[in-house]
């Protein structure tokens, strides 16, 4: 017996929600409790587990096949972004490297998987998965834990940038002070070197410049010589009023 596209679809979206449906619940205990093996292998499973448990599950078609390999890459992208393609070919049941990339390039351009083929290493570097697969009931208390785990890195992380602000604006603070503390010994210094006491020396030491000048320009002028013509002038002046004096007499 074959499940039809009905049973089981060959696009890659989750089928949990099938297997919470009340008429599938009850292919659990029936005489198709294949069909309800083979959906929980969708929802959770990868293409060796149906290798390994066929005799429980409904044969696949190829198309069904290829997209349960998909799905398997896209499990094994959970656990490691570098996928080596031995682990691939092993997983997928893949004989030959050809096929394997033939296969990836095709979960690439679907967007179930985003990433690229190294193939000088041989393997496949996985930057993140488009599809996401379902979660196993029983698989709930580890993802608890590693949520814990995660929020706990956040808030040592949080606190950790806390003292990091901290730390920073003490530091921030100490540099304000010594700028100002520089600034108030260069606004001191300027105060000391123009004192009263310095002004008065300047202006005594003007005062006496000026009157020095004026002495100095008096004596300049009484050192002036008398020029010839008016030398002259004044002997003549002299003559005369001697001549006066002589006849009067």
């Amino acid at each position: 017996m074959k499940m039809t596209r009905s049973d089981v679809s060959t696009e890659t979206k989750s089928n949990t929600e099938k297997t919470d449906m009340p008429n599938i619940k009850e292919l659990e205990n029936g005489p198709y409790v294949a069909y309800w093996n083979t959906l929980n292998l969708f929802a959770y499973g990868t293409y060796k587990e149906y290798l390994e448990n066929k005799n429980i599950l409904v044969e696949l078609t190829p198309v069904q096949k290829k997209k349960l390999q998909h799905l398997t890459i896209v499990t094994l992208a959970t656990k490691s972004k570098c996928i080596p393609y031995s682990v691939l070919l092993d997983e997928l049941d893949i004989k030959n490297v050809r096929n394997l990339e033939d296969l990836i390039i095709e979960a690439v351009y679907a967007d179930i998987i985003n990433g690229k083929l190294d193939q000088k290493n041989c393997q496949l570097e996985v930057d993140y998965a488009g599809l996401g697969r379902d979660v196993k009931p029983g698989d709930t208390g580890a993802i608890t834990e590693t949520l814990a785990e995660w929020g706990k890195t956040c808030n040592d992380i949080l606190e950790c940038i806390e003292q990091q602000v901290v730390r920073a604006n003490a530091e921030k603070q100490r540099a304000i002070h010594h700028k100002e503390k520089i600034q108030q010994d260069i606004a001191n210094t300027k105060k000391n070197l123009v004192s009263p006491s310095g002004a008065s020396g300047i202006q005594e030491a003007d005062t006496v410049a000026g009157n020095s000048g004026t002495g100095n320009s008096d004596s300049c002028r009484e050192a002036l010589p008398v020029l010839p013509d008016a030398k002259r002038k004044q002997q003549k002046g002299k003559g005369i009023r001697g001549g006066g004096k002589f006849w009067k007499t």
